[in-house]
């Protein structure tokens, strides 16, 4: 009869939390994890306490990760409409009285200085999420327009801050649960179409539309300048071309198997700048070469695949356009970093997920990989 009474071992009753944690999706966000913190070390062991502040962000967002794995996707689905809300208007207090540095009005002073826009990462996916759960079994044209004014009005707003490479994410994540929940590809083709056309425009036109004095319409100059610099850095070699022109030769001087760890020359010597945030990944291909880039690329992939496979099983459609949506916000991260510090695409503020420094990149993270921990929770407790 005592034996009834007795206290269960810690390890039992800890049990239902850990079965919060997808094995293979923990696996590949350690591993990335782990090569954010060694390249850190190295690209930042002269740059004050980053490999330190590094750490405790990874902390930070491993606890709030941990927190978010025990809400059930119910639960999530709850706080989607209030989220947006509150994000959508501090967007509109940022544009109303935001702090200006470096000619862009980004961030907010409640106490502390925030980045009102960050939210809208995971607040645009929810609430596009909760909108096409609502409307399931009878969607119409109609309710794809809704979707998109939703995604359009914050997207506009961080535009006008102007934040080309936070615009980008939260458009991506966006446009990713609108195609998951049924797009029709005659809708998706004409677009991506003008779009292919527009770029191969500009690259045959390029010296004319980046000549002195030329200016487009819509875009600012700032954004002029990123994309005739990627198209030709050699225009402005020591000013704006600057920063694709060193990441591309740290990336080239790597080789096959790196300069080895803490011998990099690019990154030691300085030419490299913001080596231990948005240029870090020329950083990590110069001392690890093109072997380790080929690992970097396989853990990322295998984490989109993970995160894809979770999508496909989730048991509600908000869970799957959710999962899938928060999946691609990693694939865009990932592509647009390497992209930009290889000199293929223009170069914008997105860092290089669980490798960057960054405390608010590193929450929203530690945020989307516990969004996709509790989906994966929560098949397995409909399948038991």
């Amino acid at each position: 009869m005592a034996a009834v009474f007795d206290k269960p071992s810690l390890f039992k009753r800890a049990a239902p939390l850990l079965s919060g944690f997808d094995g293979p999706l923990a696996f590949a966000v350690f591993l990335l994890a782990s090569a954010g913190l060694l390249i850190m070390y190295s690209s930042g062991f002269d740059h004050g306490s980053r490999f330190v502040d590094h750490g405790r962000n990874m902390l930070i967002a491993g606890f709030i990760m941990f927190v978010v794995a025990q809400i059930p996707p119910q639960r999530l689905m709850t706080l989607a409409v209030p989220l947006y809300v509150f994000g959508v208007a501090l967007l509109v207090a940022v544009a109303i009285f935001g702090i200006t540095k470096k000619g862009a009005r980004r961030w907010l002073n409640v106490g502390i200085v925030i980045q009102p826009s960050e939210i809208l990462k995971i607040a645009m996916p929810l609430m596009l999420a909760w909108w096409f759960q609502k409307r399931e079994g009878q969607l119409r044209p109609l309710d794809y327009i809704v979707a998109a004014l939703l995604l359009v009005v914050p997207v506009a707003l961080i535009m006008k801050q102007p934040d080309l490479g936070t615009a980008l994410l939260v458009m991506a994540a966006g446009l990713a649960v609108i195609f998951f929940a049924g797009l029709s590809w005659k809708l998706i083709l004409p677009p991506v179409v003008l779009g292919l056309v527009g770029i191969l425009l500009v690259v045959w036109f390029e010296p004319a539309l980046c000549a002195d004095g030329v200016r487009w319409p819509i875009l600012h100059d700032y954004q002029q300048q990123r994309i005739c610099t990627l198209l030709d850095p050699s225009r402005d070699p020591l000013g704006k071309g600057f920063h694709i022109i060193q990441g591309m030769i740290a990336i080239g001087s790597g080789g096959l198997f790196g300069k080895g760890f803490m011998a990099g020359t690019q990154t030691h010597l300085e030419f490299i700048p913001e080596r231990t945030t948005d240029f870090i990944f020329a950083a990590f291909s110069e001392e690890f070469g093109l072997a380790g880039n080929l690992l970097l690329i396989a853990g990322f992939i295998f984490l989109i695949l993970r995160g894809l496979i979770i999508a496909m099983e989730a048991p509600t459609l908000f869970s799957r356009l959710l999962a899938g949506a928060v999946t691609m916000i990693f694939f865009t991260y990932a592509f647009v970093n390497m992209g930009m510090v290889s000199g293929i695409l223009p170069v914008v503020g997105v860092p290089l997920p669980f490798i960057s420094y960054g405390g608010t990149a590193m929450v929203t993270l530690g945020l989307a990989v516990g969004m996709l921990m509790s989906i994966a929770k929560a098949k397995r407790l409909v399948q038991t």
